[in-house]
């Protein structure tokens, strides 16, 4: 399974457009004819594509979230490790754009509406990851599920801003790699974890 999600460059090049224009005049100042103009594509094939403004902020997620569907539908002989390594895909594939992923941050930061859709999307990783733990350790305590679901998305999200040279460097990855030692899977969250990887 490859590290990062089937984007095309055309796809991305329409992200990058938006998210500069968004970072240098504003979200609300930017047309959809500016960002279509400056990506290179037709408004029809913009919103075929998109949808809207706010919709090419996060498509990317979209496409994260169904990769990790279908990675998280393979067999994996840890549940708890296959959940790390998931979040860990999506670490990768914001670090591998520095740029693109400080733009964002920048850009979500400064509309409301933004930060809000921001933390429903967040909410769906940490629901996918709950769900996945639950239907692989069945008779595992739900708060269990629940409680390292939310510490993985947290050790994720608390990574350095992509402004700051950490972000680049990789920080976090350790730490991630961590919440996943199958000697103790979820020691710490919830009430302590019954279940095992079977």
């Amino acid at each position: 399974m490859s590290s990062s999600p089937p984007v095309s460059r055309a796809h991305t090049a329409v992200m990058a457009a938006a998210l500069d224009l968004f970072d240098r005049q504003g979200f609300e100042a930017t047309s959809v004819e500016q960002i279509a103009k400056a990506a290179g594509v037709s408004r029809s094939t913009f919103f075929r594509q998109f949808g809207g403004k706010d919709d090419v902020v996060f498509a990317d997620h979209e496409l994260l979230l169904q990769m990790l569907r279908d990675y998280l539908a393979e067999p994996h002989a840890n549940p708890w490790v296959a959940v790390r390594d998931a979040s860990l895909k999506v670490f990768r594939h914001f670090a591998a754009d520095p740029e693109l992923a400080r733009q964002r941050y920048a850009v979500v930061r400064q509309v409301p509406a933004l930060r809000e859709r921001e933390i429903v999307t967040v909410f769906r990783y940490e629901r996918l990851f709950d769900e996945y733990l639950r239907a692989a350790l069945p008779g595992l305590d739900p708060v269990d599920a629940v409680g390292f679901a939310a510490l993985v998305t947290a050790i994720h999200n608390h990574v350095p801003a992509p402004a700051d040279p950490r972000f680049q460097a990789g920080a976090g990855i350790g730490a991630a790699r961590g919440a996943g030692r199958s000697d103790a899977p979820v020691r710490g969250a919830g009430r302590g974890c019954r279940g095992r990887p079977r």
